[in-house]
């Protein structure tokens, strides 16, 4: 998520110190990134831009000071420029996405329809758990569709950034049966007007990817997805000391990874010469269909505004709490990422003061 209401001041004052501090003085040595064989393209940062001062003068302040980063790594015309770590983190760790593995998820309904498994995004969601969940009142809830899940529009009583609201993911987590109980969730809104966060929603698109495919969602996302990109490192798993359903659990990735599927997105689902996604599919994910909290939305994926030196730049995001960031600048060519810890803290949006202080001046 992005920012919500009561964390723009410190917010403001994050930004502030973290201006102040670019420009103190610095011993920060730029190590290029590695070459792996593990299908990333490397390139030294110098052979782009010469103009580095802010970007190392940060770089040394975000090592000599506390912060909640982990990694950060970034990729201009899909080559790997710079490669960080923090606070003890190894490039060889998996990380918690968090709600990044909605965007993910997003991917992976994508690839469900090219594979025909899933028809189109006006299905019902009555087609595909009505005959198991007889007991949901369907003349009401059939309206509700998979788009209306993507663009978290159902209209059910699913709002995380509510905690009176039923369905917001905290209540469910404490339930026996989760897909039940938000398929049982009253509708407040009609399908399709209103969109409100809902993290259960993108479970039930899980659901739907594994009762269409007859996989589990780690099983078809291994085959259709990490397999094809080389991504041998990854776990599902999840915060909570309940069995949990694999529809439910939230991915874990090494940022080398999670890079890779910044750049599929980047590179309109096309890996290699191999299309893993459709180009269509990644249009319309990354394209706007709806807005929550004032920000431009499309399939589990932010269309999110960074300015910088008076420009101002659409990003492609993909977000997940604690500071976990996919940026695509399709107009600089540019792939970010961060991972950090800063779970349910201002802190976590440090990375939008470094891409529009320090990244994005660079090109």
């Amino acid at each position: 998520m992005y920012l919500k209401s009561g964390s723009a001041k410190l917010l403001i004052i994050i930004i502030f110190l973290c201006a102040i501090r670019a420009y103190a003085q610095y011993d920060y040595n730029y190590p290029p990134p590695i070459e792996k064989n593990d299908g990333l393209e490397v390139a030294s940062l110098l052979e782009f831009t010469t103009d580095t001062t802010n970007l190392f003068k940060l770089l040394h302040q975000l090592k000599e000071h506390e912060n909640h980063l982990h990694s950060m790594l970034f990729f201009k015309d899909g080559q790997l420029l710079l490669e960080e770590y923090f606070n003890g983190q190894k490039p060889e760790e998996v990380h918690d996405l968090r709600s990044v593995t909605k965007s993910i998820r997003a991917l992976l309904v994508g690839i469900a329809i090219d594979k025909g498994f899933i028809k189109s995004v006006d299905d019902s969601i009555e087609k595909y758990f009505g005959t198991v969940y007889s007991e949901v009142d369907w003349s009401v809830k059939r309206k509700i569709t998979i788009e209306n899940l993507l663009t978290m529009s159902s209209g059910l009583d699913c709002n995380d950034w509510n905690k009176k609201s039923k369905g917001q993911e905290d209540r469910v987590h404490k339930k026996k049966d989760w897909i039940t109980y938000t398929l049982q969730l009253p509708l407040v809104n009609e399908p399709g007007t209103v969109s409100n966060y809902c993290s259960m929603g993108t479970v039930l698109l899980a659901e739907i990817i594994r009762i269409a495919s007859g996989m589990e969602i780690d099983e078809f996302a291994q085959k259709y997805l990490f397999e094809p990109l080389g991504i041998i490192h990854q776990k599902w798993g999840h915060t909570s000391s309940k069995e949990v359903i694999t529809s439910g659990k939230r991915l874990y990735l090494r940022s080398r990874d999670l890079a890779k599927l910044g750049l599929l997105v980047a590179n309109q689902g096309n890996w290699k010469g191999n299309q893993l996604v459709s180009s269509n599919w990644i249009m319309e994910a990354t394209t706007s269909k709806t807005k929550i909290t004032n920000l431009d939305y499309g399939y589990l994926w932010w269309s999110i505004p960074l300015q910088s030196n008076g420009n101002i730049l659409v990003s492609k995001t993909a977000t997940g709490n604690g500071g976990q960031y996919i940026f695509i600048i399709p107009d600089n060519d540019l792939v970010v990422i961060f991972t950090g810890d800063a779970y349910n803290l201002p802190e976590d949006k440090l990375p939008f003061t470094i891409m529009q202080k320090a990244i994005l001046p660079l090109f």
